[in-house]
Parts: C-alpha cells; structure tokens; sequence
C-alpha cells in the first residue's frame, strides 16, 4: 500500500473516531472541506506542512496519520 492510502485510511479513521465530519476537521485545521475529502479519496498528496495542520486539529501527532500499522488494522 502506498503512503497516500495509508494516510487516506488513517485519516478517515481517525476523523471519524473523534466523531468530527470533513467540516469540522478542515475548519479546525485551517483547510477547505473539500480538501479533506480529496485527502481521504486519495486524489491529491498532503504536504508535510497540511499533514501536521490536519494531526494538530485531531489533538495528535503526525506520525500517527502515516502509521501504516493502524492502516492495515482497518484492511
């Protein structure tokens, strides 16, 4: 699995753990609703930069959206 979908599955996971929709997440983190969408569909690549903006709105680190071990929890 390649890093996008590893991020893509760890970000939706994780989002929806902390009961937040795109809306919320992306407001918190400074970034358009339809970015995470884009994020979590695995259309576009964050930058390392939106990658810290998004993990700082879930109140964790950025590690933990690249981890692919909690990605292949979800497989």
């Amino acid at each position: 699995m390649e890093i996008r979908e590893v991020f893509a599955r760890n970000l939706r996971a994780l989002r929806q753990a902390k009961g937040l929709s795109q809306e919320e997440l992306a407001h918190r983190a400074g970034i358009d609703r339809t970015y995470i969408s884009s994020l979590e569909r695995c259309v576009y690549s964050a930058s390392i930069d939106v990658v810290d903006q998004i993990a700082r709105a879930l109140g964790i680190s950025a590690a933990n959206l690249l981890d692919k071990s909690k990605s292949d929890i979800t497989e």
